[in-house]
């Protein structure tokens, strides 16, 4: 699988997104997790962050993802066990939106019921074969090595907004 679109309809899809919604470890992080005996240490990129609503959905409880969330104020983090199909469900519920309005970026097995169900779904690009053929854009970059940026930056492409963005950070 390459970083090939294969959604026909991708551009209209992605201009009916309102909510991105990610995996952490794998996605946000190059999965890596270092444990120590009262620390867990994850590694995120920088540049995964960017101006559009976003959510963490993951099968895994972490000090050190809630930390980063809160760093970046992300609108909703839910990371504990449990179907990320029924998370995501209550995050919908909770705005008002449906999931034709979101995107969900994922690298394994427990993504796959989001990514199934999203209105564009991505693939980091080391995400396991059954992702990445579900999928309607696999990035180029791996995860936590700016794969979360490159998906934000390709729907605020699609919807226009990208320039402004750029424009704004350039005064």
């Amino acid at each position: 699988m390459s970083d090939v679109l294969i959604h026909p309809d991708i551009d209209e899809k992605l201009r009916k997104v309102r909510l991105f919604l990610c995996d952490v470890d794998g996605v946000l992080t190059d999965a890596t997790i270092v444990v120590g005996e009262e620390v867990e240490l994850k590694q995120f990129h920088i540049r995964d962050g960017l101006d559009i609503k976003v959510g963490w959905i993951s099968h895994r409880t972490s000090i050190a993802t809630a930390v980063r969330g809160e760093e970046l104020k992300i609108d909703f983090l839910h990371h504990r066990p449990g179907s990320k199909v029924e998370a995501v469900s209550a995050v919908l519920e909770e705005t008002g939106l449906s999931w034709e309005e979101v995107s969900f970026i994922g690298d394994d097995l427990y993504d796959l019921g989001a990514m199934k169900r999203a209105g564009v779904s991505f693939a980091v690009a080391d995400g396991i074969d059954e992702v990445k053929a579900m999928a309607d854009y696999v990035t180029k970059a791996a995860g936590g090595r700016g794969a979360v940026r490159e998906a934000a930056e390709f729907i605020l492409k699609a919807q226009g907004r990208w320039d402004g963005i750029v424009g704004a950070c350039a005064i």
